[in-house]
């Protein structure tokens, strides 16, 4: 489905390159690593790490401002050094020369920088926003961002994909950034009246997992089979997919009924008369079909084309487009590929001999596991592409059975290597190349593709900030969270939320660190888009929880932190901190959204603010164990600290007092 993302095209950067006259250089000059580049910010007031490439053995010389750094090329060509720390200001030039040529930058600025990162709503650009029009006639000098290109890897890149320029902020190029980055940059840079680099390394419906390490995410012992099924699978690419499949096959076999029948329709002879025709070209909550409209589950897809003797004899890649959100897709019987991620087109490769001369049967297992579903590219995008440049596109009319939902309970499992899914493949190629640019924090937005797994994501969010201050070689490294916004059904009755859980595990996880803020965003989403618009207030929150955590500045981060639940006689006490002068209830009296629960329920409750303080009336009863707050997946809330912050979602049991730093 079209989303209001950014274009993956990137622009080659032009490099000013320098011979020194009566010199003959064939060798490659000396060059910066992809991340800097013309119009680039660097860090402000601390060391800042410069790399490269050079002539293997080659001295450099680095110069900036003034200053100098010098670096000696390893083996590989690589070079490394960094230069002394640097006032706020610009522009200047960067250069590095081997004595005999010289690469320069140009209009480098000074000031700070944030990499800002997550899944589709730290993606959703500037154009789509509400209110948008505000913006894109701005021009800001101050303001630069560099968006880099979605690209995955197995083992960890050292340069990044494409080269990708810096850009400064005008009405050319605002559209085009990253809204929530923006937003919390701009408000930065007005603020602290410096300059702010925006690194934007952003893909939608992407977990967690995919933007950590091998080192980080081996530290979680879940994952380790995986990771050692992803090492075996950079050296041995089929050994590696012949063991996962084997390892995965109860797992797989587990998400749907009578299995037995239904992998008799990856057969070529399978007969599938019987099936309804489709044009596969939008999600099924748009299709004709009735059963799909509301459908969440699996759906099997077949189709036939056919290709020459010639064309059969040569390796091929077979392109459908995206698919929301899970594939298996078969040719000829043989596994193709499987990816995950509701955007990611997929691309297989075929080795020859796969397809044969005639027909040949293509299959797709789709499984959906919530909003929109299916197989829902442009048709020009289906098509065959042989090694000698020749196409055949699929058909527009295909085949499908709807198999049914998936079972209870099971688990949707991912091989280590999918794209974009895969373990630590987003790090790898998006990320590790940029590492260790100076930083002075990150931004993050994401959570949504990891609420079927909302308790393990305090696990996974703890390790993944520790693994990236290891890698930017930085141990008090700031990180600037979203929590997740609401989105999908209210609630009549008390839930139970894998959303809420996942916000509660972003609560805690950025609670039991001291370089960690949490910007609330539960009031400012659309329980019916999972891309809600208003992104100027939460790149504004980011901003504020920014001048506390990162700038060391008195105001609170956020809004009302509960602090711990007691008992009064028949009442429970909720008290509060940064609640900035009192609590306040907007549209009534009384504070929505609280629940008194025993270990197995939970009952709304009436509760008053007063002061810092919430009284949960006549909660004090027999079994009741905890109290949670706002827990749904669009809860409908009204409680805000005095200068007009939410309080966020949380579960505390009674006695239980938070730790607030």
């Amino acid at each position: 489905m079209p989303l209001p993302f950014r274009a993956s095209a990137a622009v080659l950067a032009v490099l000013t390159f320098t011979v020194l006259p009566g010199t003959v250089h064939a060798a490659e000059p000396p060059r910066f690593a992809g991340v800097f580049g013309d119009h680039a910010v660097l860090q402000r007031d601390a060391a800042v790490k410069v790399w490269g490439t050079a002539v293997p053995g080659s001295a450099v010389t680095v110069t900036f401002n003034g200053a100098k750094a010098t670096a000696t090329a390893n083996a590989a060509g690589k070079w490394a050094s960094q230069l002394p720390p640097t006032k706020a200001g610009g522009p200047y030039s960067l250069a590095v020369s081997d004595g005999i040529a010289t690469t320069t930058l140009n209009d480098i600025l000074v000031g700070d920088v944030y990499l800002c990162s997550g899944q589709s709503n730290m993606e959703f650009t500037v154009r789509y926003t509400t209110n948008a029009g505000a913006e894109l006639n701005t021009s800001n000098d101050k303001l630069r961002f560099i968006t880099l290109d979605r690209v995955a890897a197995v083992t960890p890149q050292s340069e990044l994909s494409k080269a990708t320029p810096w850009q400064v902020v005008s009405p050319q190029t605002v559209g085009d950034a990253s809204a929530v980055c923006y937003f919390m940059s701009k408000s930065l840079a007005k603020t602290e009246n410096v300059p702010v680099g925006m690194i934007h390394a952003s893909w939608g419906g992407t977990f967690i997992q995919a933007w950590m390490s091998q080192e980080g995410l081996s530290t979680v012992s879940s994952y380790r089979p995986g990771l050692d099924a992803l090492n075996l699978y950079a050296s041995d690419r089929a050994a590696a997919q012949t063991q996962w499949a084997a390892a995965t096959q109860d797992a797989w076999k587990a998400t749907e009924d009578d299995l037995a029948t239904k992998l008799q329709w990856i057969d070529p002879k399978f007969r599938d008369n019987d099936w309804k025709t489709i044009v596969p070209d939008v999600i099924w909550e748009s299709s004709p079909d009735p059963d799909l409209a509301s459908f969440d589950g699996i759906v099997w897809y077949r189709t036939t084309v056919n290709v020459t003797k010639a064309q059969a004899a040569q390796a091929a890649r077979l392109s459908l487009g995206p698919i929301d959100d899970v594939d298996i897709t078969w040719v000829n019987g043989v596994k193709a590929g499987t990816t995950y991620g509701w955007n990611a087109p997929r691309e297989y490769d075929l080795q020859a001999g796969t397809l044969k001369a005639g027909r040949n049967t293509i299959v797709v297992r789709v499984t959906d596991t919530g909003g929109g579903g299916g197989l829902y590219g442009k048709t020009a995008d289906k098509k065959i592409r042989f090694a000698d440049g020749s196409t055949v596109a699929l058909p527009n009319v295909w085949r499908y059975k709807i198999s049914g939902p998936i079972r209870p309970g099971a688990k949707v499992e991912g091989e280590p290597w999918a794209v974009p899914n895969g373990l630590t493949t987003l790090y790898n190629a998006m990320i590790a190349p940029v590492a260790p640019y100076t930083l002075k924090g990150v931004a993050w937005y994401q959570g949504e593709a990891n609420v079927d797994s909302p308790v393990e994501y305090q696990t996974l969010m703890t390790a993944w900030m520790a693994d990236w201050r290891q890698k930017f070689d930085n141990p008090t490294l700031p990180f600037l969270i979203v929590q997740l916004a609401d989105y999908g059904p209210v609630a009549s009755q008390p839930v139970n939320s894998g959303w809420a859980r996942l916000r509660d595990s972003q609560r805690r996880a950025v609670k039991a660190d001291p370089h960690a803020g949490l910007a609330i965003s539960l009031d400012v989403g659309d329980r019916f888009d999972i891309h809600p618009t208003q992104k100027t207030v939460v790149g504004d929150r980011l901003a504020r929880v920014a001048q506390s955590v990162v700038y060391g500045k008195s105001a609170t981060p956020s809004g009302p932190e509960p602090v711990s639940v007691t008992p009064m006689v028949d009442d429970l006490i909720v008290t509060f901190k940064n609640t900035n002068g009192g609590l306040v209830t907007y549209s009534g009296a009384t504070a929505l959204g609280f629940e008194a629960c025993t270990e197995t329920d939970c009952t709304f409750v009436s509760a008053t603010p007063d002061g810092d303080r919430v009284i949960l009336q006549g909660a004090n009863r027999v079994g009741v164990v905890k109290v949670r707050y706002a827990w749904a997946d669009s809860p409908y809330v009204n409680l805000y600290s005095k200068d007009d912050l939410p309080a966020g979602p949380f579960e505390l049991r009674i006695g239980e007092m938070e730790n607030n730093p």
